[in-house]
């Protein structure tokens, strides 16, 4: 299992898919509770296409939690560390939550490095219900652990209908989140969002085609707030109906045909909204 070290001595952990061949490269941004094992079946169906690369960041999956105080720009210093490592030229990015907020700020701190950004389940203006339940899990897994967390967290992080059809697996899904991760690891990462820069002081032109997706069934994210930062970023905004906001997993089928097409110039061919 190849590894990556930082400056500071920071073992990240990563996996290649297609890299035997000169295609264009693709990096999947895992969300909080995301491992690369999230984004392993989409890399392999876009393998005839494009190299993918799958990576845990800081305190994530395989990943040390390192000697730093977690921080948006460490967490951005990493990310192109390891372009620069693997020698990648212009890359995708394609970011779930927390990975989207990363490859926005990559899109605006290196431009010249991103050619595409995909952004999933991610917007401004956060209602107060929705910053309260994201502050709850920090206060959850100090005082009940990361299984209270997990728990906790699962009505929030996917939509009624995927709920609804994995009701019997519910706990055997937990249970995998659970295993995939560390407490003081997530507590930590939990803790330094808490001082990252907003989305909204972010937002501004970018120079590379941007699609916006969010899930009708979100919680944690409006339709308003995706679409605006599409629209203050040059971008477009797909409502993904029927979701929650872990569209990959919830919609494997219609996400895969989707990025295909916006990774593939084919982008002004989709629906506003599915």
């Amino acid at each position: 299992m190849p590894y990556f070290r930082t400056q500071d001595g920071c073992s990240l952990y990563y996996e290649t898919v297609g890299f035997e061949f000169a295609r264009p490269a693709v990096i999947f941004l895992n969300g909080t509770l995301q491992t690369t094992m999230y984004w392993k079946v989409i890399a392999a169906a876009l393998k005839p296409g494009f190299r993918s690369l799958l990576y845990d960041a800081r305190g994530q999956g395989e990943s040390e939690l390192g000697p730093l105080p977690l921080s948006l720009d460490l967490h951005l210093d990493d990310l192109l560390a390891l372009i620069r490592h693997l020698e990648l030229g212009p890359v995708c990015l394609v970011g779930l939550s927390h990975g989207a907020l990363l490859g926005y700020a990559m899109a605006r701190r290196m431009p010249k490095a991103v050619s595409r950004l995909v952004m999933c389940a991610i917007g401004v203006r956060a209602s107060p219900r929705a910053r309260l339940v994201v502050r709850s899990w920090l206060k959850i897994i100090e005082s009940g652990g990361l299984e209270a967390m997990v728990s906790a967290a699962t009505p929030h992080v996917f939509g009624e209908a995927y709920l609804a059809r994995n009701r019997k697996i519910l706990d055997r899904i937990a249970k995998t989140i659970v295993r995939r991760n560390r407490a003081s690891s997530v507590a930590a990462h939990l803790s330094a969002m808490t001082a990252y820069p907003s989305l909204s002081s972010m937002l501004g032109k970018l120079d590379m085609p941007l699609l916006v997706m969010s899930g009708a069934d979100d919680p944690l994210v409006s339709t308003e707030g995706a679409a605006a930062v599409a629209e203050k970023s040059g971008g477009r905004h797909l409502l993904v109906k029927g979701a929650g906001h872990s569209i990959p997993v919830e919609t494997p089928e219609w996400f895969l045909k989707t990025i295909l097409q916006f990774l593939s110039d084919r982008w002004s061919d989709m629906p506003e909204a599915i």
